[in-house]
């Protein structure tokens, strides 16, 4: 067997379990959750114990389940901070994370150690907030991550690639979960002329 090949989904019993960290970024609108659905049920498919967390703040949708915005969705388990994570993790093969801008800054931290002792980490997150700057613990999930998958919306206002979240409401607080009546996927160009 090539020493060199690079699986993320190897399930093979006799090889030694290498955990992994991959991260999927993007705006609001880009299919973060859905990417992030579609990997985590591939594990299942392959029978990988698999469990899903997100911050308990986020109860758009549902309180017990992630749900994209094309409303597929697949049951997790709400927690307080990053630290729950590792205490819910035991005997896990895959973990799946979303809206991982919303966590505390330990959060690196557990995904770091979970790889380390064999699990991949797959984690989901806005990678810029509404004025454009670096979100949470998600620079530094990109810095430590196997993987960086980053994905685009379409700009509402000329259908280039999209990589902003453009608030629509007078709001200053840095966290307001909202939908496209509170938000809008822009490009650099269309932002900027928002701003």
């Amino acid at each position: 067997m090539n020493s060199e090949h690079h699986f993320f989904e190897n399930n093979s019993a006799d090889a030694q379990r290498v955990g992994s960290i991959e991260v999927i970024c993007g705006s609001m609108f880009s299919g973060k959750t859905e990417e992030l659905i579609r990997r985590l049920r591939r594990a299942q498919f392959a029978r990988q114990t698999v469990e899903i967390f997100k911050p308990s703040l986020d109860t758009r949708y549902a309180e017990e389940s992630i749900v994209s915005h094309d409303q597929n969705e697949i049951p997790c388990s709400p927690v307080e901070n990053s630290g729950n994570i590792l205490l819910m993790s035991a005997d896990i093969d895959v973990v799946g994370i979303d809206e991982a801008q919303f966590f505390d800054d330990g959060l690196p931290a557990v995904c770091n150690q979970l790889a380390n002792q064999g699990v991949r980490v797959i984690v989901a997150g806005l990678d810029m907030d509404y004025r454009g700057k670096p979100f949470g613990p998600m620079p530094a999930l990109c810095s430590i991550a196997d993987d960086v998958t980053k994905v685009h919306a379409i700009c509402v206002e000329c259908g280039r690639l999209a990589m902003y979240s453009h608030r629509l409401v007078k709001n200053e607080k840095l966290v307001l979960l909202g939908e496209k009546e509170e938000y809008q996927p822009l490009c650099r160009h269309c932002y900027n002329l928002k701003k």
